[in-house]
């Protein structure tokens, strides 16, 4: 079974996402699950989280309808040096990062450089996890990805929202192929994430959970039922 859910979104997302943390917890702990990710896009994106509010999660509340509750960011790459859209006295508060390429603050750049960016990203102490680098503008080597993954002990995802019929980063079938065989062969872990932008798919791996089983994918690599190991490699206290 299932208990983690690390990439999440609340109303300081925007995107005409009205949900708080509270009705993200109480839909988590309706799944069954036990760990809950809450990881707002930074303020790069626009009507999203600005820095005050990251600061202000370090006084929320840690448990929250008898889960454990993590405060995060869905930080943005914002040139193809790596650099990312929150300074680190926020980072430092917060209890991962998650770091994304989207459009428009990165405009999508050659494989080699879209690759270097992700790299130079992993570098920070604070991004313990790549987002959705399965988005098909954005073309990635799976293989230096997972071996940078493998160097900075960064988790990489599988990101359902991508692989949903819905999903709006075309289809992302092949790259997760590509992914997933790179992570197999440098021993990456990953994690399944609905990347919800709301309650109704919070917990929700369908697409992804089919990837893995379709690929083939060890169930040891796969961290979502593992949620202490989760919080190690996170680096949460």
């Amino acid at each position: 079974m299932y208990l983690c859910d690390m990439h999440t979104h609340t109303i300081a997302s925007g995107h005409g996402t009205s949900c708080t943390i509270a009705d993200m917890a109480k839909a988590a702990a309706g799944k069954g699950l036990a760990l809950l990710g809450i990881t707002d896009h930074g303020p790069a994106t626009m009507a999203a989280g600005t820095p005050s509010y990251f600061r202000s999660l370090a006084s929320a509340p840690r448990k929250r309808c008898g889960i454990r509750v993590c405060y995060g960011v869905e930080l943005n790459i914002v040139d193809f040096s790596g650099n990312v859209d929150l300074d680190e006295d926020v980072l430092s508060s917060l209890d991962y990062a998650i770091a994304s390429m989207h459009l428009p603050n990165l405009r999508p750049g050659s494989r080699t450089a879209n690759t270097l960016a992700y790299r130079l990203a992993m570098r920070h102490p604070a991004v313990r996890m790549i987002g959705h680098c399965d988005d098909t503008r954005y073309p990635v080597d799976y293989e230096e990805l997972a071996s940078a993954a493998a160097e900075y002990g960064v988790i990489l995802e599988v990101n359902n929202s991508s692989l949903s019929p819905d999903g709006y980063r075309g289809d992302t079938r092949g790259n997760n192929r590509a992914l997933l065989a790179a992570c197999r062969k440098h021993q990456v872990p990953v994690l399944l994430s609905s990347d919800s932008h709301g309650p109704a798919h919070v917990g929700d791996f369908t697409w992804a959970e089919a990837m893995i089983k379709e690929a083939g994918f060890p169930e040891e690599l796969v961290l979502n039922d593992k949620p202490e190991k989760v919080l190690k490699i996170l680096g949460v206290r």
